[in-house]
């Protein structure tokens, strides 16, 4: 028997009677639990808010309650948490992961993160410069690489100062 006949065949004979979980959209009173921790310091510890907005390596992603569960790695870049009454925080990470639990309960471990306006526009311009000359330079390919690494991060940051 083919192994879709024999898929098909198993299905018709299972129980009907099993509750499929069904997800629903995010009503405007529904928060999540955000704890967002770094090694040294938790910036949120199980607090409700309304949205948290992260730079997945997938792409940017927004999460709100009822979020299906799921992991993923963070690329450097801006994490926004939107508290009640729509304010707005914002921390710049250098990467880490974001782990959407059930039950409303998102966990954000970051290696490094400092808010947004803790950053001069300038010394990131010249700091990016840098880290291009030296990723373009002579030196070796363990530095080439790291400048490289740097140039990157510094990249990301630019373009979230200029939001």
């Amino acid at each position: 028997m083919s192994a879709l006949r024999l898929v098909t065949a198993a299905a018709r004979r299972a129980p009907r009677n099993f509750a499929l979980g069904r997800r629903g959209y995010a009503e405007a009173a529904d928060k999540i639990n955000l704890s967002l921790v770094l090694p040294h310091q938790a910036i949120f510890t199980s607090a409700d808010v309304v949205q948290v907005n992260v730079a997945a390596a997938t792409g940017d992603m927004g999460i709100l309650a009822n979020h299906a569960p799921t992991i993923e790695p963070l690329r450097p870049g801006v994490v926004e948490v939107i508290e009640a009454g729509n304010q707005s925080k914002k921390w710049f990470v250098s990467g880490g992961f974001a782990t959407v639990h059930p039950n409303n309960k998102l966990t954000i471990n970051a290696v490094e993160a400092a808010p947004i306006e803790a950053f001069s526009a300038e010394a990131v311009r010249a700091n990016l410069q840098e880290a291009l000359k030296v990723a373009a330079g002579n030196g070796s390919e363990e530095d080439k690489v790291e400048a490289r690494i740097e140039a990157d991060v510094y990249e990301a940051l630019q373009h979230a100062l200029s939001k």
